[in-house]
């Protein structure tokens, strides 16, 4: 076999590969090779948080033309929407937790119960979060150290945005299950759906475009919210049809408060992980702002970015997360701490190569939404400075995910608190007042506390307490 028919041999088997992995399919998790098992439900779930970095970045891709107080707006808003995000994520975790579990142990039924219960939650939780959000949207906004110009310009799409949190609760819930479930395709799917959409309205609702009214920036927000919630009823859809691994009825939404109360003890750690990394952003923002609406609107454009890379990582951990998971229902301990450590090798190689990529083109990646010579400035310091510290990233995010749906979520809990609240709010606040560093301190605090959460979360894992834990 000569080299070209060697090379056009692998590319079949690599398309196959890829094409078996976006299928639907029954396929036992627990058995077989575990490289194999791993690309098979990383390859989806890596694409599906590529999509969700996406709506990100078509937001700002199009706000930015509006002007600075609009990205800062938009900019301000996510740092308030991460709380929801942290609810959300949180809760998911609980979810793929239990159903992993329970579907790695051949207890099927006893899974979609847990996803009832996860839909119960949600409920709940949508209209205490989305009634808030809509009353007191310019509070929060002025909370967070916003202009009256940013607040003028901001309000509705905050409101939009949190008053639509049924949307953003649901994706990531049902995700979550569907992930626990080994069906990666299907949380693929919602997302792709939700995207289109919000790639075909963002500039029709934004800037007026046919029919479509102008609504400016609050437009970004209708759009997103109606993606989602599209992408949300075809996860209904396809959850009560019954086709999938959860082989999900209606006698699943019976409420069961046993059931209930262990998912919100496992996803009180997710929760709260979430939240203490989240407000610590918050916090990281409002230093941030200190330095007025230009070093926002660099951070905003170079997170966005940054999350092309983050996101599909975390996508590549939640892989992980499963295989933890079903191999502990299966009673397989070992495979389950063998697939880990694989998908961290596998991780580091993807985000090295990223970063390496990030601060050589960070100037031309800042570029590419500003004109403006100070953000520019202040966006590529900060894709630079972050872009360092992937490779120690890429292990503690596999780790902490492992952690997570083998359901030990009280751990990195306390390993977050450690480093976010102790370690990076002074630090920021230091480098950047008193060492007069301004946003790069906040940069290098962002980087020297990431890698410290690495390498706690590999020496808790190592100790294999977590093989035992209950879910």
């Amino acid at each position: 076999m000569n080299l070209s028919t060697q090379q056009e041999s692998a590319w079949r088997r690599t398309v196959s590969f890829v094409h078996e992995s976006l299928r639907d399919s029954d396929k036992d998790y627990t058995t077989g090779h575990t490289g194999r098992a791993l690309g098979l439900l990383a390859i989806p779930m890596m694409l599906e948080m590529s999509m969700e970095s996406v709506f990100a970045v078509v937001d700002i891709a199009f706000v930015s033309r509006l002007g600075t107080d609009a990205i800062a707006a938009v900019g301000i808003t996510e740092a308030l929407i991460t709380v929801l995000y942290a609810v959300a994520v949180g809760l998911g975790m609980g979810v793929t937790a239990m159903v992993s579990r329970r579907v790695g142990a051949q207890r099927r039924e006893r899974a979609a119960s847990a996803t009832g219960q996860a839909i119960w939650i949600g409920a709940a939780l949508s209209l205490v979060i989305g009634i808030s959000g809509v009353i007191y949207a310019e509070e929060m906004l002025r909370l967070m150290g916003a202009s009256d110009g940013v607040i003028d310009t901001g309000a509705g799409f905050a409101a939009v945005l949190l008053g639509g949190s049924a949307s953003i609760l649901y994706l990531f819930l049902l995700n979550a299950a569907f992930r626990g479930a080994g069906d990666a395709s299907v949380a693929l799917r919602s997302l792709w759906l939700a995207n289109g959409l919000n790639i075909v309205l963002d500039p029709c609702l934004i800037f007026g475009l046919g029919p479509f009214p102008e609504m400016g920036v609050t437009g970004a927000a209708v759009a997103t919210t109606i993606g989602r919630g599209i992408g949300v009823l075809y996860q209904l859809w396809y959850l009560f049809d019954g086709r999938g691994r959860l082989e999900f009825h209606l006698r699943n939404l019976v409420i069961e408060p046993s059931l209930i109360a262990r998912m919100l003890i496992i996803s009180v750690g997710g929760v709260g992980q979430f939240l203490i990394a989240t407000t610590s952003w918050i916090i990281i923002v409002r230093i941030i702002a200190l330095y007025g609406s230009t070093a926002i609107a660099a951070y905003t454009i170079a997170l966005r970015m940054l999350e092309f890379v983050w996101l599909p990582a975390w996508g590549l951990g939640n892989a992980a997360a499963t295989l933890v998971g079903q191999n502990l229902g299966a009673g397989k301990p070992d495979r389950a701490e063998s697939s880990a450590w694989q998908a961290s090798r596998y991780n580091v190689i993807f985000m090295t190569g990223m970063g390496a990529l990030i601060v050589a083109l960070a100037p031309v990646i800042s570029g590419l939404f500003s004109n403006d010579p100070e953000v520019v400035r202040y966006g590529s310091n900060c894709l630079r400075i972050l872009g360092l510290g992937f490779p120690m990233y890429a292990v503690g995010m596999i780790i902490t995910q492992s952690l997570n749906g083998a359901g030990d979520t009280s751990t990195p809990t306390v390993i977050n608190i450690v480093c976010f609240w102790l370690l990076q709010i002074p630090l920021a606040y230091w480098l950047a007042t008193q060492f007069l560093l301004g946003p790069n301190g906040v940069f290098l605090a962002i980087i020297i506390s990431e890698s410290l959460m690495t390498g706690l979360s590999v020496i808790v894992f190592r100790r294999g307490a977590w093989k035992h834990h209950r879910a």
